[in-house]
């Protein structure tokens, strides 16, 4: 297709999750020549910038640094309402002379909707997580709006936005389903998949290119597990000691143990020859090496693992998880542990059990084949520049 060079924004929020999905794409948009954007608090500078993006700073008020976030439904939901309605004004002072031709936003950061709404702009939802479905408002949404609280942020969200001049004159409508998304996840991730709208929706799979990590296999090691928890779900020193003895010198087994930067490698205690512990690993290009993968099954990892066609012990955290956890045994390549139920015993027979399961090899391989052929970076590109 012809090609004009635009100005494309993405606005993001600044939690990690978020921010990986849509790197790939950026950095795609910025190759074929289009002027981007990228709106994020400073925070996560340093994993915008390499895309060839230009940042546009915006402070955020969301609890990402500390992980420190309501635990009640409603509770969770206004912390997102009280980031949009401070950050508006922000982004506003960088966007009204200097208006996007189309506006890329995350699914948390209502303020961009806002945003190019009222400048009458084009604009497409860049979702890292699975997409509501026809029916989810009667299924799942319908129970959130009895809970305490909810009439109010209702009305308040409502009164945003008969206030900064979005078209959408409801919060029922403005959180609903849009009408262009780009979900970066595999459509074997995403619940009620058949009932998905596909003319609003495009499963394009997980956007990355695992060559731009690089990670050496140990010469020496038969099989490579790999343990994380992701970014925000990592204050488990416990969970932690449970792996070191399930796999600690597990024969023909090396293990990467990623602890993040809550735990000290010090309370641990001692550390088996097999093992490696890091706060931070190149999770994607040691997948691509790895045989298996304990993990909190957060939407990025889970699409990271299904690419790498790795089975999956999943110890759901939080959010969404517990879902992707359920999902990943349904698709015939996991095994859900509880936090609480993943001793050192339960862990070793589950990698044990999972990897000697010629199924789940054959379905992994399957489930990897079907993500490939998804489209990925390019295909996402593609529907951004079909838009604009």
């Amino acid at each position: 297709m012809s090609r004009r060079r635009a100005h494309v924004a993405m606005v993001g929020i600044p939690a990690v999750s978020h921010v990986l999905p849509s790197l790939d794409v950026i950095r795609e948009l910025v190759a074929r020549g289009h002027r981007v954007t990228y709106a994020n608090d400073p925070a996560v500078a340093h994993l915008v910038e390499p895309t060839g993006a230009e940042l546009v700073p915006y402070t955020s008020v969301l609890p990402v640094a500390d992980n420190d976030w309501p635990e009640d439904t409603v509770g969770a939901m206004s912390v997102f309402l009280d980031d949009a309605i401070q950050a508006l004004p922000q982004l506003r002072a960088a966007y009204d002379d200097d208006p996007a031709d189309l506006y890329l936003y995350d699914i948390g950061a209502y303020a961009a909707r806002a945003l190019a709404e009222s400048q009458h702009r084009p604009l497409m939802q860049l979702s890292p997580t699975f997409v509501a479905w026809e029916g989810y408002d009667t299924e799942v949404a319908a129970h959130i709006w009895e809970l305490p609280g909810a009439d109010a942020y209702r009305a308040r969200f409502d009164a945003w936005l008969k206030e900064c001049g979005a078209s959408t004159p409801t919060m029922e409508e403005f959180a609903g389903r849009p009408a262009h998304t780009v979900a970066t996840i595999t459509r074997a991730m995403q619940p009620q998949a058949d009932r998905v709208d596909t003319s609003t929706v495009t499963f394009v799979g997980p956007c990355f290119d695992p060559a731009e990590e690089e990670w050496a296999r140990p010469a020496h090691a038969e099989n490579v597990l790999l343990v994380s928890l992701g970014s925000a779900f990592t204050r488990q020193p416990e969970f932690y000691r449970q792996c070191l003895a399930a796999f600690g010198d597990l024969p023909g087994w090396h293990v990467v143990l990623q602890i993040g930067k809550y735990t000290d490698p010090a309370v641990l205690g001692e550390i088996p020859a097999n093992v490696e512990v890091h706060s931070w690993v190149a999770q994607r290009a040691i997948l691509e090496r790895a045989d298996a993968f304990v993990t909190h099954a957060g939407m990025g990892g889970c699409g990271e693992c299904l690419l790498a066609g790795v089975p999956m012990i999943a110890v759901p955290q939080g959010a969404e998880q517990f879902m992707n956890a359920d999902r990943l045994v349904e698709l015939g390549i996991a095994r859900r542990l509880d936090t609480a139920d993943a001793t050192a015993q339960a862990l070793r027979g589950a990698l044990l059990e999972l990897t000697g399961d010629p199924e789940v090899a054959r379905r992994s391989a399957e489930l990897r084949a079907t993500a490939r052929s998804e489209g990925g970076t390019s295909r996402a590109a593609d529907l951004v520049e079909e838009l604009l």
